[in-house]
């Protein structure tokens, strides 16, 4: 009874705040890295070489390395973290399988994200201004994430934890389900992103993609946590437990 009033107790603002706390060690970390990177591209030019030749590897392979960027780090390296920090280096069957289902999820969403990188820097400039930066992160922020990233991910999260119903998947494209889940999961968006963002569009166009791709892999474990809770189980993997009777949390 009480486990039950307790759930009955929580709202989604909740749970998104418990996301932010829980992962707060891994967003400070993936801040004040990207930061030095900032730092260090406008302040040391051997620096800011090493990542123009990153740059041109963008740009040699194209859509290709999107594709492997993003899956690594938005499928491969969190996964890899949860079997080194929660499942003492064991890997399990359901690693695999997170794995089949999050490197599509991700390949898609980071193929949208590089033509709206290159679809703003088309409209607005690549001049890392005040005026154009802000302008960027508020088409990013308030537009292409209301309307399409935080649904899409959310969804197809609710999606997986739900078995693949599609009795589920209907429930989802609701004004209620938009109010409960997708709009605490924007709230903790915006904490996270828009700073990090702001330093993603302070680079030239063809920096911009690989320096998200470092900010997805912390994403990506904060959006994890969210949805298992608002699937009713724990955002972090049980580490406590024997392998062969800790309970497996869906992902």
């Amino acid at each position: 009874m009480q486990q039950t009033q307790e759930q009955a107790e929580r709202t989604p603002l909740t749970i998104g705040w418990d996301a932010i706390r829980a992962n707060a060690l891994p967003a400070f970390i993936i801040q004040a890295l990207m930061l030095a990177v900032l730092i260090g591209y406008f302040l040391h030019p051997g620096f800011a070489a090493l990542l123009h030749q990153l740059a041109d590897v963008k740009r040699t392979y194209g859509i290709g390395f999107v594709i492997v960027a993003t899956v690594l780090a938005g499928a491969i390296l969190p996964e890899l973290s949860i079997v080194l920090l929660f499942q003492r280096g064991h890997v399990r069957a359901e690693n695999l399988r997170n794995v089949l289902f999050t490197a599509p999820v991700w390949a898609f969403a980071g193929i949208t994200v590089d033509l709206m990188y290159r679809g703003l820097a088309a409209g607005l400039g690549d001049q890392a201004t005040v005026g154009v930066v802000a302008a960027k992160i508020c088409i990013d922020q308030f537009v292409y994430n209301v309307f399409f990233a935080a649904p899409y991910t959310v969804i197809a999260y609710e999606w997986k934890n739900s078995g693949f119903s599609f009795a589920a998947l209907r429930g989802c494209f609701t004004v209620d389900y938009y109010k409960d889940k997708i709009v605490p999961t924007l709230l903790t968006n915006w904490a996270v992103w828009i700073p990090l963002i702001g330093m993603i569009y302070s680079l030239p166009l063809a920096l911009q993609f690989p320096l998200f791709s470092l900010a997805l892999t912390f994403w990506v474990l904060l959006l994890t946590y969210m949805t298992n809770r608002f699937a009713g189980k724990s955002g972090r993997p049980t580490e406590t437990l024997p392998a062969e009777v800790a309970p497996q949390p869906a992902r």
